[in-house]
Formats: structure tokens, C-alpha cells, sequence
């Protein structure tokens, strides 16, 4: 299944919002994103472009569980097997990602959306960025770009990850962005693994899917996503990208960033632009989610055991983390909380529960906190230390922050009252109500 497919399978189960109304690409189409969400949308006509847009497409952690063909709750341990399993995709020379090739590179004729009144520009953010070293092969990363001309990108690139180590050690390098990409590539892209793997086979694994070389470079890209952005991009080669609405609802500062140069653009016949609204549901659980498999696997791995976990959008989906464990010692929630920052060392608040705690419930976890929870005995704060730079109250230049964590889980020894909620009678209200 890919992007166009999942849209036709939403389409037939009523759950995709047609509008067939003209629609602006400057701030028109993602009010209406906004305010939809978290239903799917198609604009079928946008007045600056030929395209139609989808967007809110993977809005919820039921939809990608809905794509990838697992439960909800078995999403953490769907992500993690297919990152100790993962498979190289098949190569094919018919790739449908490649059916038309423009001739003349003219970004402005793309439906690249301008999303909030503050933003610097067009932005591309739904756009996987497939790059590559002669030593650690190929990478998959999310990087948000701003248009800056009708063949120019400022890309914003985070410190420290592997695309920014690709780069600072070839200085610059070809690359391809793709748009219109199914969950599976989606969640692999935004998976933290270690240098050197390449995320299309943990995409593989999670959905099979196969593989094209790019027209202006031996890139691997997947066959059937809607578009294809090919070009160079150039370390000190800067400009301004920036303001843009990030993770946390607020706007990111001006920065100085390489700049991308397209030298070709293909796309699928009848081709649909993947919107990814910034700081939205799909953006968060984008974002989020795939840390909640690492921080799983961390957690289990320090001998504490973890039943779930929700990187939740209250915490902005990236700085907040709930885990539910099943309490088996009382050093068991602290053990958890060391164990979760190794998961997500982005994370800023790490909050414990007990298996009784509904962690989609934010009435029942702060219920947990208020009834379990001791501030002197319960509470782990860290050392300062670096945090994400997403994060407005960290420091603006070094993004140093304090981290802590919150053992909200029961006491394995009641010595009062009981920790536990007492439970109402069941009554079946048809012999009531008529």
C-alpha cells in the first residue's frame, strides 16, 4: 500500500473530506486542515497549482496502526521488531514516482503551502530527505524546507544527526526529497537508529515497498511516492529560513542554513501533494510516536517492565513521555525514569505510572500523581544538561535545560489508605432509561 492507496481506502470508508472548492495554497488550505483535523482532506483544485493536496492523512496512532495492518497496542512492538528485522527493499526500474519528468524546474508551480501568517515562506514540510555517504550508505530524516526561490531551498538541518554529519564531512551533496509517502516510510524516516542503517528497510519491513534510483543520482528512493525533488545541497552555501511554526505551537527563530539547489523534479501522473500541517496532530505523532518504541526497549532493557508508553500531545508529543510499567519492585519507577531519557534523550518530563493508569487519559495520570505521587521521595531531577532545541524555555544558544522525572507509581506497601480507585456497581442502564 502507498500514500494514493491509503486515500482510496479512507475514501471508501467515508473518512476522507473531499473539497472541491478552489482554495488558496497561501494560508487558505491550512486553516481548513486546521480545522478539519483529524480527518483526512483532499483539495481537489488549488488555485496556484495543478496538483491536488491531501493532508491529515496519518493524524492519529490509529491510522498509522490502520496502514501498517496492527493494533493500536501493538504498535510499539510492531516498530521495534521491524527495526531488529529489517529488510532491503526490491529495486525496479518501473518506478511510478518517476512517470513524469519536468523539464524545466519551476517550484512555484507546486502546491507548496504557506502555512501560518508569520512563516518566512512556502514550506515543504512532509518531505523525506534521502541522502548518502560513502561510508555509512544511505539515510532517511525529515527536514523542513522553505522555498527561497523557483529552485531554491533554505533547509533547516538539526545539529548532531546523521544528515548533519553526512554533510559537515562531504560538504555537499546530492540529495532527494520525497513527497506523498506512505506510513511506513513516514514513521522509518522519523526512527532514530544508529549511523550506517538505512530506515528504508525498517519501511520494508513494516510494509513492503520497493525501491528506484533517482534520475540525477544513484539514490534508492520509494517507487510510488507522488513526488521526487532532486538536487544539491551545499553546506556553506547559506540563507535565511525561518519563522516557521515548529513541534511546540510557537515560532522558530531566523536562522542561517544550506541551501538546495533542484536540478529535477519528477512526480506520478495526477500527482498528490502531501501536506504535513507544523505543529498539528500529524506532526506530532510524526514526531512523537516513533520515540515510543526506543523508549520501550530501554526500559525493559534496565529490568523494569514496561507495558506502554505515550509520547502524548499535551508534552508537545517530543518533551514529554508517560510510561506504564508493571510495578514488581520499589526502585522500579525510578529505574524507569533513567532508562526512558536513554530512550528519547530529547525528552524533557518523564512521568511513571502503574498498569491500573489509562496513560491516553490525562485526568487518570494526574490523578496518579496526585494520589501516588511525593515530591521529597518521588521526584529525579538530572544535572542541566543539553535538551531540544524545540523547546522555548531551554537556553536559545546552548539548548541546555533541566530534565526530570516523576515516580507517580504506588507504593508496593500500603501503609494507610489504598492506592487503588474503588470500583462503582454495573448496572445496565436500558432497564432505567427509556
Amino acid at each position: 500500500m502507498g500514500f494514493r492507496d491509503y486515500l482510496q481506502k479512507l475514501e471508501k470508508s467515508h473518512k476522507l473530506q473531499k473539497i472541491s472548492a478552489s482554495v488558496s495554497k497561501h494560508l487558505e488550505a491550512s486553516g481548513i486542515l486546521k480545522a478539519i483535523e483529524p480527518k483526512a482532506v483532499l483539495f481537489e483544485k488549488i488555485k496556484e497549482s495543478n496538483f491536488k493536496v491531501a493532508g491529515n492523512v496519518f493524524p492519529t496512532k490509529d491510522s498509522i496502526a490502520d496502514y501498517v495492518g496492527c493494533e493500536t497496542s501493538e504498535l510499539i512492538s510492531t516498530i521495534n521488531k521491524a527495526i531488529s528485522n529489517m529488510k532491503a527493499p526490491e529495486e525496479t526500474k518501473n518506478a511510478k514516482c518517476q512517470e513524469v519528468v519536468e523539464e524545466i524546474v519551476d517550484l512555484d508551480k507546486l502546491p507548496i503551502l504557506f502555512h501560518c501568517a508569520h512563516d518566512g515562506g512556502n514550506y515543504i514540510s512532509s518531505g523525506i530527505v534521502v541522502s548518502k555517504d560513502k561510508e555509512f550508505g544511505q539515510n532517511l530524516d525529515f527536514h523542513r524546507m522553505m522555498q527561497i526561490g523557483k529552485n531554491k531551498f533554505s533547509v533547516r538541518i538539526v545539529k548532531e544527526r546523521n544528515f548533519d554529519t553526512f554533510l559537515k564531512k562531504n560538504g555537499e551533496m546530492d540529495i532527494a526529497v520525497c513527497i506523498g509517502n506512505g506510513a511506513n516510510v513516514l514513521v522509518a524516516a522519523a526512527t532514530s537508529i544508529e549511523i550506517g542503517k538505512n530506515e528504508l528497510g525498517i519501511a520494508n519491513a513494516l510494509e513492503p515497498l520497493t525501491v528506484t534510483r533517482a534520475k540525477t543520482s544513484d539514490l534508492l528512493i520509494p517507487s510510488d511516492c507522488e513526488f521526487v525533488i532532486e538536487g544539491r545541497i551545499v553546506l556553506e552555501e547559506k540563507a535565511n529560513e525561518g519563522p516557521f511554526v515548529d513541534l511546540t505551537e510557537t515560532l522558530d527563530v531566523v536562522r542561517q542554513e544550506p541551501v538546495l539547489t533542484v536540478k529535477k523534479i519528477t512526480h506520478r501522473k495526477d500527482a498528490i501533494w502531501q501536506a504535513l500541517l507544523p505543529g498539528a496532530l500529524e506532526h506530532k505523532v510524526l514526531m512523537g510516536m516513533p520515540r515510543e518504541p526506543t523508549i520501550f526497549k530501554k526500559v525493559n532493557e534496565a529490568g523494569v517492565k514496561c507495558i506502554d508508553v505515550n509520547v502524548n500531545p499535551g508534552g508537545c508529543s517530543w518533551l514529554h513521555a508517560i510510561v506504564k510499567i508493571d510495578k514488581q519492585n520499589e526502585d522500579d519507577g525510578k529505574k524507569a525514569i533513567d532508562a526512558a531519557f536513554e530512550g528519547h534523550k530529547s525528552c524533557k518530563h518523564i512521568f511513571i505510572v502503574d498498569k491500573d493508569i489509562d496513560i491516553y487519559n490525562p485526568l487518570d495520570v494526574e490523578w496518579a500523581m496526585a494520589t501516588r505521587f511525593q515530591a521529597d521521595v518521588d521526584f529525579k531531577m538530572k544535572a542541566r544538561e543539553k535538551g531540544s532545541s524545540l523547546d522555548p524555555s531551554a537556553d536559545p544558544e546552548t539548548h541546555f535545560t533541566t530534565k526530570c522525572g516523576l515516580d507517580c507509581t504506588a507504593s508496593l506497601q500500603v501503609k494507610g489508605k489504598n492506592f487503588s480507585k474503588e470500583p462503582f456497581p454495573q448496572v445496565d442502564l436500558k432497564k432505567y432509561l427509556k
